[in-house]
């Protein structure tokens, strides 16, 4: 009877499998008869609170440019800030451990460690929101910038103003039609 039982739940699992496999291999077809299409690639400032802009830009975008693929990552701001930023927090980090811990560091504690042993729970609040606060400040660049198959196509940061979906949708299709009318330049047939 086990056996039975095992061998209908294999073949439960290979007709799972086929229709899996199956509906893989029908992906929708892209102008280039390719099954992977160009990539639309955003790049925003999570702690400025664009990813709700693109989630709302990733559905648009899929209603009009079904082939489309859109990508969404967090931009890394330039220069020394991530990594000052980085820095602050584990420092932040360990702070708080020392206080929770009451640590003594063999000196005469000054009147802020004193306060801050004496008020745990107040004083790990404010130092941790503090620290959060000033780590914001480096990692925030107001960053939306927008990539055609790794090309920039906008800057926020350059212009000032996130793009409106009309104009979204101008710069894909010149890009589309750049890129398709690139591939039909070689099936010209010239008569002689």
């Amino acid at each position: 009877m086990r056996w039975l039982i095992r061998l209908c739940a294999l073949a439960i699992l290979l007709a799972h499998s086929i229709e899996a496999n199956s509906a893989v291999n029908e992906a929708p077809l892209t102008k280039l008869g390719a099954k992977t299409g160009p990539t639309l690639r955003f790049f925003y400032c999570y702690s400025c609170g664009y990813r709700k802009a693109f989630e709302q830009y990733v559905n648009i975008l899929k209603q009009k440019y079904p082939e489309l693929h859109v990508e969404g990552e967090n931009f890394i701001p330039p220069g020394y800030n991530m990594l000052i930023a980085k820095a602050l927090g584990m420092l932040k980090i360990v702070i708080i451990f020392l206080i929770i811990s009451g640590y003594n560091f063999g000196l005469p504690p000054t009147s802020i460690w004193q306060w801050c042993i004496s008020n745990r729970f107040y004083s790990c609040i404010l130092i941790f929101l503090i620290g959060n606060a000033i780590e914001g400040q480096l990692i925030s660049s107001g960053a939306f910038e927008i990539h055609f198959n790794d090309v920039p196509v906008w800057s926020k940061l350059e212009t000032g103003r996130i793009p409106q979906p009309v104009e979204l949708f101008q710069i894909i299709d010149f890009h589309l039609d750049m890129q398709f009318s690139e591939m039909d330049v070689g099936k010209i047939k010239f008569q002689t």
